[in-house]
């Protein structure tokens, strides 16, 4: 009887469990992938859609004198698109000590947490209130896409050794294959971007259920407006005509001649104002859901060997609850990135600039900045942070506004969330064709959405709508679809190769910062080229894009003829504390004194060169 109590179960099927247990783990890192999506598409939802919200009634002039007449609201706007657009730029000195701190998992909830701030703000619109949250938000803004992008291409890599666990046991020791995992970064990114681009279509829920029900019609708002595009007039919209431009996220006024507000758009575009009530009903349904997307990425407290969490490890008895966003790297691998010295975390992203793939790439980062040229028409504060808001989707955002820089003109304010509505669709939909990167050369996703962008900016160079005419209603929303449909290969293209070319994960948080800080000081150059005329940022916008197609085809002949890339040696770990989270996974040792080289176990291949050289690695392979 005592046998049959602690020997081992007749039935039990080795191969069978460990299958099981695999495919747990694999079906663990699709539910990650998407609730990281679902938290990004819920965090713009809430934000675009509440700051579109804001920025039509403060423009309204009898809204702004009826609530706020004693608190310069036009000036703490000011400030707030300043904060937004300025902040970035310093990203890049503490991006990867934030993420390094924090780990990937905890860096996303930390910078979803502010956008939450940024909505329960707006309760009480005060200066106190609304500057500090957006100059938070700024901060953040890097951050928050710099571990979403290392967040998705961990999962894929993750994903693949949990299918390929046969082949990691019986081949422990060595490589992987260079480009194993290829295919799972290009349908995570894939996933990511389709359910992010709908977040440009639940932003406009807001408008469609509230906001219409208190906006004039085209024959009200439209009334003196006699030209759009080319033909509008060259109104400089200064500081004393924000408030135009705030509706950039709204309503893009001005045409390609104009440098300002266009002429003839009306002050007032509220028949009647909306309660106080119905405001704190909207606002608190957004903050809802704010909080809904901080519990998507927060509440996986639990995890097993294979880190289903973080660093950040839960005490001992506290509850174990759902894991719907887990952790991208085990504990010990937490620290062992955190480990390496915080001057080497600040310095390794400046050192990883030498790598003539990421210079050849910087016209391409800069192009996704300068897009928000397309919506700039002198009301730079809000096109910017309009632009910048969504940094690695801030040029579809900003892009897509200046359509409706020209949609509006033609269809009225009340129309604006449908041509919105139809860029958000068609730029998740479109993102699916990225998967032709699984089939085609990789660059052929990224050339077409540069050529749709090409022709449609040289066509708004030289059309422009007719003011009040619903008639031009189809050509419209067709070029707001069209511009989905290039962003969206644009930014699905360009991350998932930054996946493709860096698939060591220490270096992954340093260049996807790299990546977003780029377009950080391609956004802060629009906000100071705000009064340029609306032509010449096209032409500025389409010669950026010809020389980030030329420098990007140059790169790929590069890496073609196999040229050495020189990449900074990551240091190894130096731990200097003692204990059991060093051990090795299932480990009985005692004597594990963890002092951080692990040179028979854990180095990596790379680190047996010699400490003055820059190691090989899969980076600087052909491919």
């Amino acid at each position: 009887q005592l046998d049959d109590f602690v020997g081992a179960n007749p039935d039990y099927n080795e191969e069978e469990e460990e299958q099981k247990y695999f495919r747990r783990k694999r079906l663990g890192v699709i539910k990650n992938v998407v609730a990281a999506s679902l938290a990004g598409t819920l965090t713009y939802s809430v934000y675009l859609g509440l700051l579109q919200m804001q920025l039509i009634l403060h423009y309204d002039e009898t809204y702004r004198e009826v609530k706020y007449s004693n608190i310069r609201l036009e000036d703490i706007d000011h400030k707030v698109l300043m904060g937004i657009n300025v902040t970035p730029v310093a990203a890049l000195l503490y991006t990867p000590i934030l993420i390094r701190f924090f780990g990937t998992k905890w860096a996303m909830f930390l910078a979803v947490g502010i956008y939450a701030l940024f909505v329960s703000s707006n309760y009480w619109e005060r200066y106190y209130t609304l500057v500090p949250s957006a100059v938070a938000i700024g901060m953040v803004i890097v951050p928050l896409w710099a571990s979403m992008g290392t967040y998705i291409t961990r999962m894929a890599q993750k994903y693949y050794e949990y299918v390929n666990y046969k082949e990691e046991q019986e081949k422990e020791r060595q490589r992987a294959p260079r480009d194993a995992c290829n295919a799972y970064i290009i349908v995570f990114q894939t996933i990511f971007y389709s359910c992010f681009h709908l977040s440009f279509v639940c932003a406009q829920m807001p408008m469609v259920f509230f906001l219409n029900n208190y906006l004039y019609q085209l024959n009200h708002t439209l009334y003196a407006v006699k030209h759009c595009g080319e033909a509008a007039g060259g109104v400089r919209g200064g500081t004393g005509s924000p408030w135009v431009g705030l509706t950039v996220a709204c309503a893009p006024l001005a045409g390609t001649l104009s440098r300002g507000t266009l002429p003839g758009f009306n002050k007032t575009v509220l028949q009647s104002l909306p309660r106080s009530v119905n405001l704190i009903i909207v606002e608190s349904a957004l903050m809802a859901t704010a909080f809904l997307a901080m519990l998507v990425v927060s509440t996986g407290v639990g995890g097993g060997r294979d880190g289903l969490q973080d660093g950040r490890s839960s005490p001992a008895g506290a509850p174990q609850v759902l894991v719907l966003c887990g952790a991208a790297f085990r504990p010990m691998e937490e620290i062992d990135m955190r480990s390496i010295g915080w001057g080497n975390i600040f310095q390794l992203p400046f050192k990883h600039m030498r790598d003539y793939r990421l210079r050849h790439l910087f016209p391409l980062f800069i192009y996704s900045g300068f897009e928000v040229l397309f919506v700039c028409t002198g009301f730079s504060l809000v096109r910017s942070v309009m632009g910048w808001e969504v940094t690695e989707q801030g040029r579809a955002m900003l892009s897509l506004c200046s359509l409706q820089n020209y949609g509006v003109c033609a269809l009225g304010l009340e129309r604006l969330a449908y041509l919105l509505m139809a860029y958000g669709f068609s730029g998740s939909a479109c993102s699916s064709l990225a998967l032709c990167m699984l089939r085609l050369r990789r660059h052929i996703p990224l050339l077409a959405g540069a050529f749709i962008h090409a022709v449609l900016l040289v066509t708004l160079f030289c059309w422009a709508p007719e003011p009040r005419h619903l008639a031009q209603a189809p050509l419209l929303y067709s070029i707001a679809a069209l511009w989905g449909t290039g962003s969206a290969l644009n930014k699905t293209s360009i991350s998932i190769l930054l996946g493709l070319l860096y698939k060591k994960k220490e270096r992954q948080d340093f260049i996807f910062t790299i990546y977003h800080w780029w377009q950080a000081l391609a956004i802060f150059t629009v906000y100071l080229w705000s009064g340029l005329p609306m032509k010449a940022k096209l032409s500025i916008m389409l010669l950026t894009l010809v020389v980030a197609v030329g420098t990007y085809l140059w790169m790929e002949q590069k890496v073609a003829r196999n040229m050495e890339v020189r990449l900074p040696r990551i240091p190894r770990p130096r731990h200097k504390t003692r204990g059991y989270r060093y051990l090795e996974d299932n480990s009985d040792e005692t004597g594990s004194d963890g002092d951080g080289d692990k040179e028979d176990n854990d180095r990596d291949p790379a680190e047996a060169t010699r400490e003055d050289e820059v190691p090989k690695e899969d980076d600087e392979l052909p491919k």
